[in-house]
């Protein structure tokens, strides 16, 4: 058995890619640099923003890492600031919404597979998380 090796990743060096509703995404940890698990990285959302309602196909954890956040859930909505965290099961619609005016909202998000995919609830089209890591370089 292969032991795989321990991976440093800076965000700067990871290219950023363009999301709907004017998100930026940088994806981290990913089979590219070992994971076999799980995916995770960074979303920036601008003010007045929002990325668009969807659900994965699996479970998905959310650290608001800065700025506020609405964040929608089936339907329900509460607030979130900077040091929350959310847990989402799989094929629950959410997404996140910044409210202010002035201040971007960055997010840390983590999925428990790296097979995970997104379905947007407005259109039905589904995809693989890892795709937009491949359509951004």
């Amino acid at each position: 058995m292969t032991k795989a090796k321990c991976a440093h990743l800076r965000e700067a060096d990871r290219p950023s890619i363009k999301r709907g509703g004017g998100a930026a995404t940088t994806q981290m940890v990913t089979p590219d640099c070992g994971a076999r698990a799980f995916l995770n990285g960074f979303t920036v959302i601008p003010p007045q923003a929002a990325i668009p309602l969807h659900f994965d196909n699996c479970e998905e954890s959310v650290l608001i890492v800065s700025g506020a956040a609405e964040v929608e859930v089936d339907g329900a909505r509460f607030e979130a600031e900077a040091g929350d965290v959310t847990w989402l099961p799989e094929n629950l619609p959410h997404r996140f919404i910044n409210p202010s005016e002035t201040e971007p909202l960055r997010i840390f998000w983590t999925y428990a597979s790296v097979n995970a995919t997104r379905t947007l609830v407005e259109s039905g089209e589904t995809g693989p998380i890892l795709a937009e890591h491949q359509a951004g370089e």
